[in-house]
This record gives C-alpha cells, structure tokens and sequence, in this order.
C-alpha cells in the first residue's frame, strides 16, 4: 500500500493536470464562440454561391457544359480529400472523421475503383498512413488561426490541378460539420463532378457573359470556397469537442482527489491506530 507521503504527491499532481484541463476548457469555450460565428457567416455564402451554380447549370447541358460540371463520364478514379485539425485532446473528434473517410475508401475499394488521398490536418494523416500510406498524394496543416482563402488556396489549385491532368474522375471531401456544441456529424461532400441542386430558377435569368463562361470561372472558386466553409466547421467542432472532452477530464480528475483524498485519510488513520497500539502494549509490557 502506498504511503501517506507518496499519496500527498499523487493528489497534488492530479490537482496540477485539474488546473490545465480547466484552463484548456476555458480557452476553448472562448475560441469556439468566435470560430462558431465564422462558421455560421460562411454558410450562407456557400449556399448562394451553390444557388448561383445551380441556376446557371439549368442553362447548359452536353458536350457545352465545364468539365468540373459534366465531369469525365468515368467513375473508376477517386480522390478523397480528408480534413481534419492539427491537434489532439478533442475526444473522438478526428477519430470519427478519419472513420467515415475509411469507411469510403473500404466501399470503393470493395467496388474495384482507384482511391488516393490527400490529408489536411496532421492527425488525420498520421492516422490515415497506418492504413494508406501509399495513397497519400499530398498533406497539408491547418495550423491553429482561423482558415482562409490564403490557406485553402494552394490545396484548392492541387485538387484543380491533378483533376485537369486526368488524375482523377471524382474529388469527395470528408470533414465533420458543426451542428451544436454537443453534435459534430461527419459528412461527405462531392466537390468534383459539381453537385447541382434541382432548380426551375435558370429559366427566369439572363446572364452576360453566357452561363458556360461565368461557370468557367466561378466553378474552380467553389472548391476554394468549399473547402474553406470545411475546414471553418472543423474548426468550430474542435473547440467543441475539446471543451466537452476537457470538462468531462475535469470532472474525472475531481472524483479521483476526492477517492485519493480518502484512501489517504484512512491509511493515516491506520498509521496513527498502529502507533497507539504499540505505544499501549510497550506501557503494558512494562
């Protein structure tokens, strides 16, 4: 059994991690406030620019329509795009992004297609190379500042790049979307070949240039401003995620100092008890 003395140290290091995962929780209750708000501000955005794109698709069809649009007509080769933070200690926050993205790789591999990856995030892809390790094409970090278009430039123009060189026929991105601090859900969205919404709306507009122009070049600025609305809800369920995973700590580290605490108390007392006793029995002896 272990000594009062080293027990005390116990109890003093586990009040020590106490303070951190309070101090980590408050952090990260104050950045998920801010990291919410720009979540939430680039929703809309992304969904007029999708009800842009949806309107002036209705207008093209065929050989006519952008190749990010109409797509390759293929569905052999996939490129799955995995987003995920640079840090840990949020709960099974990247572990349930990192799951839904293999649970997709393991159906298209089971339908005999072609899968590469390209990680954002270190802990996604240091989870994904246990795995994948050769399908890695690129990976990239998200650092801890609030994403912008200067950061999902470059990762954008790659997904560009290696879709017009013919690399590949469909680009999925997998990251986890921010819905309350409680719930962060996993979801897939296809970037390539354009997901168009249903919409009778193109009929009532007439646009200058014509549509296939004006798709040319907002399409290629969709990824941009897909992936950035990602890695914004990313963001905004990590500070969630980290707060609720540091609280639950927290709370854990408490109910252990209270069970330490009287562990220590009756091995004192018991300490004390055996003193007494031989104390007792040396005066009887005498």
């Amino acid at each position: 059994m272990a000594s009062v003395k080293e027990m005390r140290t116990r109890i003093g290091s586990v009040k020590s991690t106490q303070k951190i995962t309070k101090a980590m929780q408050m952090v990260a209750a104050a950045k998920l406030r801010r990291a919410q708000a720009a979540a939430e501000s680039a929703r809309p955005y992304a969904r007029s620019m999708a009800s842009v794109i949806a309107n002036l698709a209705a207008g093209v069809s065929g050989s006519s329509a952008p190749l990010l649009l109409a797509g390759t007509g293929k569905d052999q080769r996939h490129l799955v795009v995995v987003a995920t933070s640079d840090r840990g200690l949020a709960g099974g926050f990247n572990t349930g992004i990192v799951r839904a993205a293999r649970e997709k790789i393991a159906s298209l591999l089971a339908a005999g297609k072609d899968v590469k990856l390209i990680a954002i995030g270190r802990k996604g892809r240091d989870q994904l190379k246990r795995q994948h390790s050769a399908r890695i094409v690129q990976s990239y970090e998200v650092g801890i500042k609030t994403a912008n278009f200067a950061l999902v430039k470059p990762i954008a123009q790659k997904i560009l790049d290696l879709y017009l060189a013919g690399e590949f026929d469909v680009v999925t991105l997998v990251y986890s979307r921010f819905k309350s601090v409680v719930i962060q859900q996993p979801t897939l969205r296809q970037l390539i070949p354009a997901e168009v919404e249903k919409t009778d709306k193109g009929s009532f507009y007439d646009y200058e240039p014509d549509e296939d122009t004006i798709l040319e070049a907002l399409l290629p600025q969709n990824i941009s401003v897909q992936v950035l609305s990602a890695l914004l809800e990313n963001q905004a369920g990590f500070f969630a995620a980290q707060m609720a995973a540091m609280d639950s700590a927290t709370r854990n580290a408490g109910d252990l100092i209270k069970a330490l605490t009287i562990q220590m108390n009756r091995t004192r007392q018991a300490q004390i008890t055996k003193e007494l006793i031989e104390i007792i029995s040396g005066a009887e002896a005498l």
